[in-house]
């Protein structure tokens, strides 16, 4: 979690600085070019301009959000975020590991899996040994959740 915030406001510094320092610039060199209505240049840089100011906001928001999560709230008996879950897969009989991210860190292929995906969604308050139908995108994943180790474990 103290990983994300610091990638988050990392980010955050970048932008603000392409906000207030370079952007500025870009923006004066493309006015010196003379008429605005067909300034490429010009309406390149405003544009950018619009997307880092929106980026910005949505960032400062995710980063509130992680401030106030409270992780003596999240279970210590049961799939949260922050969870390890082994699974087996009870359609193929194969083992499947997966951790639960918020969606800036999930990588499926690392087996990083955000609580708000389908799957995330399904094994979220689940404990060890309950069989869980989760709905997926190609039919009907079953699993039964054989180990679990939460946020509070891993510390």
């Amino acid at each position: 979690m103290e990983d994300l915030k610091k990638k988050l406001q990392e980010e955050i510094a970048a932008l603000e600085y392409e906000l207030r320092n370079e952007l500025p610039k870009e923006i004066l060199k493309a006015r010196a070019h003379g008429d605005l209505s067909e300034n490429a240049e010009y309406h390149a840089a405003k544009e950018r301009q619009s997307f880092v100011d929106a980026r910005l906001a949505q960032l400062k928001g995710r980063l509130r959000e992680f401030s106030m999560v409270d992780l003596t709230k999240i279970p210590r008996d049961r799939v949260g975020l922050g969870s390890k879950v082994v699974l087996l897969d009870l359609n193929k009989d194969q083992k499947l590991t997966y951790k639960l991210v918020t969606s800036e860190e999930a990588d499926a292929a690392k087996g990083l899996i955000s609580t708000s995906s389908p799957i995330g969604r399904g094994l979220i308050g689940k404990q060890v040994g309950d069989e869980v139908r989760i709905p997926i995108p190609g039919g009907v994943r079953e699993v039964e959740i054989l180990e679990l180790t939460t946020i509070h474990d891993q510390a």
